[in-house]
């Protein structure tokens, strides 16, 4: 995901300041845990989650509070036609268990 510039702390006031019924969506959905890293430098954001169902979190963008998130980001960060992030999947080249 990408952040525009300038935007750092209020992308991390937003997040400190996460809607409870976001939260409770995102658990119900089988995330166990949930980690965004920011690179300074170029404002890419790097999203980390721990999930029990793939399944589940394919819903999530289906769901009111995960758009209306998305509508209320969307001024802050690059966003695709229907508000979602852009993102970028990640092939994983190496895994120490």
């Amino acid at each position: 995901m990408k952040l525009h510039k300038g935007f750092e702390a209020e992308y991390q006031k937003r997040h400190n300041e996460i809607w409870p019924e976001l939260q409770l969506l995102l658990k119900q959905s089988g995330i166990q845990e949930y980690s965004i890293f920011l690179d300074e430098t170029t404002g890419d954001l790097f999203g980390y989650m721990q999930i029990e169902n793939k399944d589940l979190r394919n819903t999530l963008p289906q769901q009111p509070v995960m758009q209306r998130w998305w509508q209320y980001m969307q001024d802050i960060m690059e966003v695709n036609e229907d508000a979602s992030p852009v993102s970028i999947p990640l092939k994983e080249v190496f895994y120490l268990p």
